[in-house]
């Protein structure tokens, strides 16, 4: 009888690193159709005016992306799309300050790099977006350790830990 053949183990990615590829893929791609909506909306209503409203649309769509592909919750509803904006707000300053650098250092940059300016910006603030979603917009219920086997079993949760450990 042979022995059986060693079969190498298949390596997977870390829950958080495949949470953040899923939220670039879902980030990126509305951002990459806020970017053309940009230029098209941008040649008739102020650069700022047309900023604010992309992102506003933007933001509802991706907010619903990322809760229910990027995090994989059942998380929605009013607070969650208001807890989101916030952090678009941030993004919003961040990228619109970027825009109006760039105008300030070229009265007429190309779409090219107006483009670049805004897409390099947007990918920094949803660096920061990801961070801020994952901690505490869509951040896993904490349970302790020992309630959370316990709650996932059926049974009451305990009163007092059985199990007291010192540090």
């Amino acid at each position: 009888m042979t022995a059986p053949a060693h079969r190498p183990k298949r390596r997977t990615a870390h829950p958080l690193v495949t949470a953040f590829l899923r939220f670039v893929v879902c980030g990126g791609g509305v951002g990459l159709a806020s970017s053309g909506a940009l230029v098209l909306l941008g040649a008739h209503v102020p650069l700022v005016v047309a900023n604010a409203v992309i992102t506003v649309v933007g933001t509802v769509i991706a907010t619903e992306l990322h809760s229910r592909i990027s995090f994989r919750t059942n998380r929605g509803g009013w607070r969650v799309h208001l807890q989101s904006g916030l952090t678009v707000a941030v993004s919003y300053v961040f990228t619109t300050g970027a825009l109006l650098v760039l105008h300030a250092m070229q009265s007429a940059p190309s779409a090219l790099v107006e483009q670049s300016v805004y897409l390099s910006a947007s990918a920094v603030a949803g660096i920061g977006r990801f961070a801020l979603l994952r901690v505490v917009v869509f951040a896993p219920a904490t349970m302790p350790a020992g309630v959370t086997a316990v709650m996932t079993a059926g049974a009451p949760a305990p009163a007092r830990p059985a199990l007291a450990v010192a540090a």
